[in-house]
């Protein structure tokens, strides 16, 4: 399954969200060798594009992307957070501070280095069981605005392209992704605004993605969960 959004209000997601195409950083000290990167030319969404993210009635829950708002912190701990929203098994992840101005906000905590656009792999899920796992769930926690972005191709159609021989016997990898970006095929991402206080559930196992504070002038912390809820568990916001 491509990239699927819940979507009740066109209008509200594209007041949020830009696209732009992927590409293969250049070959400097910031990013991994081979990482994906948006390319920065960053349009607004167009209506005919916001319709081809639209969730289907058959999307399952488990591969599908909410902008949601999340319930506001207490002064509890945020390993509890979640527990009224149904999965008792729901894992508190813990949270990342980003400076301002990045392009994408995950790094290589061996050396220091940006990742790029990734897949997590918290689940260790074979090709046939990806579109199976955990979904994310994030709260920006501010001070600063940040972005999620999102790749609109999916785990397994990218391990396919990339693997057409024995794909069936793989675990779908950011390597793929990076092989299939420079190889010249063309994927396309999405940056959706996620205002303090507001946040996002996401296959991110399944869907290549990362943060980003691109163009914001204040840091951004997150904090991330993973679980499984069904979908419209928390407010939408598009």
């Amino acid at each position: 399954m491509p990239l699927r959004i819940a979507v009740s209000d066109l209008a509200a997601l594209r007041a949020r969200c830009d696209m732009a195409d992927a590409r293969t950083a250049d070959g400097g000290p910031e990013f991994e060798d081979g990482a994906v990167i948006p390319s920065g030319l960053w349009q607004p969404l167009t209506e005919e594009a916001g319709n081809g993210l639209l969730a289907r009635s058959w999307t399952p829950p488990s591969t599908l992307v909410e902008i949601v708002r999340p319930p506001s912190p207490t002064g509890h701990s945020l390993d509890h957070l979640v527990a009224p929203l149904g999965d008792a098994n729901a894992r508190y992840l813990g949270q990342t501070l980003a400076r301002p101005g990045m392009l994408t906000t995950t790094d290589n905590y061996r050396d220091g280095r940006l990742i790029g656009l990734h897949l997590d792999n918290w689940d260790k899920l074979t090709y046939g069981r990806k579109p199976f796992g955990r979904r994310r769930l994030a709260l920006n926690l501010g001070p600063g605005i940040r972005y999620i972005v999102l790749g609109d191709l999916d785990a397994q159609a990218v391990c396919r392209a990339v693997h057409p021989g024995d794909h069936a016997h793989r675990h779908p990898h950011t390597d793929d992704y990076r092989t299939h970006v420079a190889a010249g095929h063309p994927i396309r991402c999405f940056r959706v605004r996620i205002n303090p206080g507001e946040g996002y559930i996401a296959p991110t196992e399944y869907l290549l993605h990362d943060g980003s504070t691109e163009g914001q002038d204040r840091p951004s912390a997150v904090a991330f969960w993973l679980g499984r809820w069904p979908s419209g568990t928390l407010p939408s916001l598009v």
